[in-house]
C-alpha cells in the first residue's frame, strides 16, 4: 500500500510506527515523534543523533523482525515499512493500521515526500527537500570552483569488514548524494542500479581506485583493523590515486550508510564540505 492508501492517518492524531531506519529519521525531521521505532543497527537501542527525539518511543525489536504484538498494543494511526524488509508481513501490518510501504529505503527524497503526504505534512516536506536541493547545488558549485579542471573528482566509498571490503556504488545511499554533488565514478564502478560491490581479495583493490576515498568507520574490531592494514600494506594500494594524494577520509558509518535518512544526508554534505573545502 502506498501513500495514497494511507492518507487517513492525518496530522490530527499522530501515532506513527516506523519499521526502518530512514523512516524514523524522516518522521522526526517532519516534526513528529514516532510512537514506536525499530532498533538501530548500531549505537543501540537508537542512534545517538536521534536519542533525545525518541525518548519514550516504544521499541519494536529488530528491523528485520518487528514485534507485531507491540504494534497491535500500540494501535498506531500509520505504519511506515519497507517493501524490501517487510513485504512478507505487509498484509498483517495492513490489518493493524494504515500502512505505507516504501520500495527503496535509501531514497530519502521519495521517502520524505510520501511520508509527508501520509501524515499531512507535505508542505513541510517540500520545503525541506527544496532547502536540501539548494544546499546541494551550492556545494556542487563550490566544489567545481575549488578543483577547477580536476572536477569532477572520482569517488569511492569503502567499508572494511572482517573478511572483505564493500565498495558502495552509485545507487547506494551515499552514492545518490555524492552523485547529486557531481562526483564521478571510474568505469568499473558505474551502473545506475548498482548498490554495492563486495571485494573479497587484495587483487580487487584496483576496483576501489578514485581521486578521493571516504572510508566508513563501522567497527574498531581487531579483525576489521587487520583487513584495513592488509589493504594499506599491499603494493596495489600505493598505486591508487586517493592514497597517493592524501585524499582518504574516515567518515561516520551511521551518517553515511546505516541511518539512511534526510537528516543524515545533511551530515554527508557536512563531511564533504569539511574535508574538501575547509
Amino acid at each position: 500500500m502506498h501513500a495514497a492508501d494511507a492518507r487517513d492517518a492525518t496530522a490530527a492524531s499522530q501515532r506513527v510506527a516506523t519499521l526502518y531506519q530512514g523512516a524514523t529519521d524522516i518522521v522526526v525531521a517532519l516534526g513528529v515523534k514516532p510512537a514506536a521505532v525499530v532498533e538501530s543497527w548500531s549505537e543501540r537501542p537508537t542512534y545517538r543523533y536521534l536519542r533525545d527525539a525518541l525518548k519514550g518511543s516504544l521499541p519494536l525489536g529488530l528491523e528485520t523482525q518487528p514485534s507485531l504484538e507491540d504494534l497491535i498494543y500500540l494501535r498506531p494511526t500509520l505504519i511506515v515499512g519497507s517493501r524490501f524488509r517487510h513485504a512478507r508481513i505487509e498484509p498483517l501490518l495492513a490489518r493493524i493500521a494504515p500502512t505505507l510501504m516504501l520500495d527503496d529505503v535509501y531514497d530519502f527524497r521519495t521517502g520524505m515526500r510520501e511520508i509527508g503526504r501520509a501524515i499531512g505534512r507535505s508542505a513541510l516536506a517540500d520545503r525541506l527537500l527544496a532547502a536540501f536541493a539548494d544546499r546541494t547545488a551550492q556545494l556542487r558549485t563550490r566544489l567545481a570552483a575549488s578543483f577547477g579542471a580536476r572536477w569532477p573528482l572520482t569517488v569511492s566509498v569503502l567499508d572494511f569488514r572482517d573478511d572483505h571490503v564493500r565498495a558502495y556504488l552509485e545507487n547506494s545511499y551515499s552514492g545518490l548524494i555524492l552523485g547529486q554533488l557531481g562526483f564521478a565514478r571510474m568505469p568499473v564502478q558505474r551502473g545506475p542500479t548498482r548498490v554495492m560491490e563486495k571485494l573479497v581479495s587484495a587483487e580487487q583493490i584496483p576496483v576501489a581506485d578514485a581521486d578521493v576515498f571516504f572510508v566508513l568507520q563501522r567497527s574498531g574490531s581487531a579483525q576489521v583493523q587487520r583487513t584495513l592494514r592488509a589493504w594499506q600494506a599491499h603494493p596495489l594500494w600505493t598505486t591508487l590515486r586517493a592514497p597517493r594524494e592524501g585524499l582518504v577520509f574516515p567518515v561516520d558509518n551511521v551518517s553515511w550508510s546505516l541511518a539512511g535518512g534526510f537528516q543524515t544526508a545533511h551530515k554527508v554534505l557536512d563531511d564533504v564540505e569539511r574535508v574538501l573545502l575547509t
